[in-house]
């Protein structure tokens, strides 16, 4: 595929009246960024806390009780980032597309899914039998860690759009 072919769409994207509002009004770029941080910072927050119980921070709390508390949370707040994520993306697809930092940061969401994926089917099945002052296994231990530090690199990444 030739790269104009690669861009066409993109640049479909970016012709969209709402793409076109994004870049063409004082407001709505930045309202729609506020928007997307409120929901990075109620998904991560409620992922990192729920992260630092599985390291063994706060074992009184059930796993299974704060895992309840913080889905729900965690569903809205993807009701915020990803239609704020696309409205941003969509104003600048072209340049999103081609910076690495982006791709990085996508890799990343992707790398956090499956992390989480593979702690849900996994070490989470038996939850019940360290659900309270019992420390987590070596392998929900390890998911966890690894879903802290892959979000502060996501947070990273988001951050480092602005400059690159």
């Amino acid at each position: 595929m030739a790269l104009e072919e690669a861009v066409l769409p993109l640049a479909l994207v970016e012709a969209l009246p709402i793409a076109r509002a994004m870049r063409e009004s004082l407001w709505l770029y930045p309202i729609v960024e506020v928007v997307h941080l409120l929901g990075l910072a109620v998904l991560v927050g409620g992922v990192v806390l729920f992260d630092l119980r599985v390291l063994g921070v706060s074992k009184r709390l059930p796993v299974g009780a704060l895992a309840c508390h913080l889905l729900p949370w965690s569903l809205a707040a993807l009701l915020l980032i990803v239609p704020s994520g696309l409205l941003m993306f969509s104003a600048h697809a072209s340049e999103f597309i081609a910076n690495r930092v982006f791709l990085l940061k996508m890799s990343l969401l992707m790398a956090a899914g499956i992390n989480a994926l593979m702690f849900h089917l996994g070490p989470f099945r038996q939850a019940a039998a360290w659900d309270t002052d019992v420390p987590a296994p070596g392998l929900a231990r390890l998911h966890a860690g690894a879903s802290i530090l892959i979000w502060i690199a996501i947070v990273a990444c988001g951050r480092l759009l602005a400059y690159t």
